[in-house]
């Protein structure tokens, strides 16, 4: 990885960071700040893929907005993958989170698969394409094996 690359992954995961530190505290707006007006999501809860910030922000407000309440999370094997121009960017990691145990410690949370395509739009680093997965999902794992 070049210098540039090397200073754009650090970026963008510190934009990641700043992403997930929000959310955890149901504040659904760190996401979309970063999101680019025509961004496309999925997560393990849509039924298709959702286009737009404001489609997306939709569904933000009315399942997650101040309802969650993760401890902390870990970033395991981020990657930063950059194109040769420097002004487009995967970033892929694991997200571990950890929530309370209801008896003043925590516990493991959902593990997730994390996929962000980054475009820097006007200068600014803009998500414009976001994936959530759960890892190894045990009921993804008993359909494999039934």
């Amino acid at each position: 990885m070049n210098g540039n690359a090397k200073e754009i992954a650090a970026t963008l995961l510190a934009i990641e960071r700043g992403i997930n530190e929000r959310w955890n505290k149901g504040d659904v707006d760190g996401a979309l700040e970063v999101y680019s007006d025509d961004v496309t999501y999925f997560d393990p809860m849509t039924e298709t893929r959702l286009d737009g910030r404001k489609t997306v922000e939709a569904y933000f407000r009315q399942f997650f907005e101040g309802k969650l309440n993760i401890m902390r999370n870990d970033f395991v094997g981020p990657q930063v993958i950059v194109d040769e121009a420097g002004d487009m960017a995967v970033v892929s990691y694991n997200l571990v989170n950890y929530v309370s145990d209801g008896q003043g410690g925590e516990k493991l949370g959902s593990p997730w698969n994390a996929t962000m395509g980054y475009r820097k739009i006007d200068g600014r680093w803009r998500a414009v394409h976001v994936n959530w997965s759960f890892t190894r999902h045990p009921a993804a794992m008993q359909g494999l094996i039934a």
